[in-house]
């Protein structure tokens, strides 16, 4: 993924946005990255995602962040939402066709 790729589909926040404010804010745990214009907060299917550049903040890097490209990430998200395991807010981008 690179940096200007969208990680946050639903409040359409990339991944540059993420790192930057965590290293602005300098947030004390993970979930105060959904400052961060909303993300993680929809559908959650980021949530993992935002941990992970959080923790690698804190920790230093563990290896690539996303193995995924782009479009894979859209779609791994696609199934999350089509498995019902999380609802986008008015406004997401819609998940792509199975």
């Amino acid at each position: 993924m690179e940096l200007d790729d969208k990680i946050c589909y639903c409040f359409h926040v990339s991944k540059r946005k993420i790192l930057n404010y965590i290293r602005i804010h300098e947030p004390k745990v993970a979930s105060q990255i959904s400052d961060c214009g909303g993300a993680g907060t929809g559908c959650g299917w980021c949530v993992p995602f935002l941990k992970r550049y959080f923790e690698e903040w804190r920790s230093g890097p563990t290896g690539d962040a996303e193995a995924l490209t782009p479009e894979e990430y859209a779609q791994a998200r696609g199934d999350y939402i089509r498995a019902g395991k999380g609802v986008p807010p008015p406004g997401a981008t819609p998940p792509p066709e199975a």
